[in-house]
């Protein structure tokens, strides 16, 4: 039997839109049920729809929550945990967040980088180390509230964040990790640095999963698994450097490639799904934009449909048993 891991990487709000069109659309033009994965990762807008996945909501249902269309029984879950729409956050731009002072590195990060470093990334450690945000994401995102006590589910569900003392990537759920509540796990891999304060887990505060890498795809080349689809919402075509969105796309792509090439490298097929002109056209530059959600759904539902109509992805679907047209 096939078996199957899905990576929803970071995004914000159109992140988690563009899941939901892609998600959709391997459902309805595969029949594929992204809830049977046999390990769900996820980072930031990720850890939520990978949550939601695995408290038993459809694909289909996520996407008509996200455009205020009607759920059945089994989306009904949704308006518990989210609420009747997306909530409001204000807009994210990068360059209030890079003009306020960081804080400097302590002992555990300069150690780590001199100890390890080929496992330090200084860019995760500088987003790590960038003032805190004022916003609260326990108060912004009522999902957390509602997850508030309920144990993990019983099917892996990785979720990603960074340990704000050292910048090293923590993957609650993982085996081996040390134990956090469900909710808390998902507002730190939520907490983007410099936008939403940091999460406090245990001892330790936790940022952003996406500052270490955007889909954190990587991470399944240990459990040798004959397919993993990537969807990675942040990459794009690299653009001039005084395109700080278009650089932060480019980025995300790169390291995207380099992680599926890391499990291809290791015998597992990867099939990675990422905006094109149309979806990037519909999702701007806010990620935290809510107006977009209708036409990042639609265009991302299209786009992925194509793609995974393709002859080679479709190949690659069939073969691993998950291209099985209604």
């Amino acid at each position: 039997m096939t078996s199957v891991g899905l990576v929803l990487g970071a995004g914000g709000v159109v992140g988690q839109a563009y899941h939901a069109g892609v998600l959709a659309a391997l459902e309805h033009d595969c029949g594929w049920d992204p809830r049977t994965a046999d390990v769900v990762v996820g980072t930031s807008a990720g850890s939520i729809t990978g949550t939601l996945l695995r408290v038993g909501v459809p694909a289909s249902e996520l996407a008509a929550w996200v455009v205020q269309a009607p759920l059945s029984d089994e989306g009904q879950v949704l308006h518990d945990m989210l609420g009747s729409e997306i909530p409001a956050f204000e807009p994210f731009r990068v360059l209030p967040l890079l003009r306020r002072i960081p804080d400097l590195p302590g002992r555990a990060m300069v150690q780590r980088a001199i100890v390890r470093p080929w496992a330090f990334r200084p860019l995760a450690a500088g987003l790590a180390l960038l003032a805190p945000g004022r916003l609260d994401i326990a108060e912004q995102l009522g999902m957390l509230r509602e997850v508030e006590g309920q144990s993990w589910p019983k099917r892996d569900l990785w979720i990603c964040a960074v340990r704000r003392r050292d910048g090293r990537r923590v993957v609650f759920g993982r085996p081996g990790t040390p134990a956090a509540p469900l909710h808390l796990a998902i507002a730190a891999s939520c907490a983007v640095p410099g936008y939403f304060a940091p999460v406090t887990i245990a001892d330790h505060t936790y940022v952003d999963g996406g500052a270490h890498s955007p889909t954190n795809a990587a991470i399944l080349r240990e459990r040798q698994l004959d397919l993993v689809i990537i969807v990675s919402p942040m990459s794009g075509p690299v653009r001039l450097l005084t395109d700080l969105y278009g650089v932060s796309r480019g980025h995300a792509a790169r390291l995207a490639r380099r992680e599926a090439r890391a499990l291809r490298e290791s015998g597992t097929a990867v099939i990675t799904f990422r905006p094109g002109r149309a979806e990037l056209a519909a999702m701007g530059n806010d990620f935290m934009a809510r107006d977009r959600v209708d036409r990042i759904v639609q265009e991302s539902f299209l786009g992925a449909g194509a793609y995974a109509a393709r002859p080679e992805i479709r190949t690659l679907l069939t073969a691993s048993g998950l291209h099985r047209p209604r």
